[in-house]
């Protein structure tokens, strides 16, 4: 699919994520403190959104189970759900200034 603008540095602010469309997939984009981060925004035990979750430092924490996966990488840190499995993650990108 290559790199598809989904919000500006403006949009959001350090250490805040927001939800947001590409295509099909809900994804959740982070701002920690100038990098940016995407994950899958639905968890992987309930397919709850988790970007209305809690983000404490690199990780978020699932509004439904209080499932905590990691941000950089879409490893599960905390369960209900399962440990072996993780979000799909993708590489850190500078976000579009303009």
């Amino acid at each position: 699919m290559g790199l598809v603008k989904v919000c500006s540095k403006q949009d959001l602010e350090p250490v805040k994520m927001k939800g947001v469309k590409v295509g099909d997939k809900d994804v959740l984009i982070a701002n920690l403190d100038g990098n940016y981060y995407a994950i899958g925004n639905r968890c992987t035990h309930a397919s709850c959104k988790l970007s209305e979750g809690t983000l404490d430092g690199e990780n978020v924490r699932c509004p439904c189970h209080m499932s905590v996966f990691n941000i950089k990488t879409g490893n599960v840190i905390k369960g209900p759900e399962d440990p072996r499995t993780s979000l799909p993650s993708r590489d850190r990108r500078e976000p579009d200034t303009r």
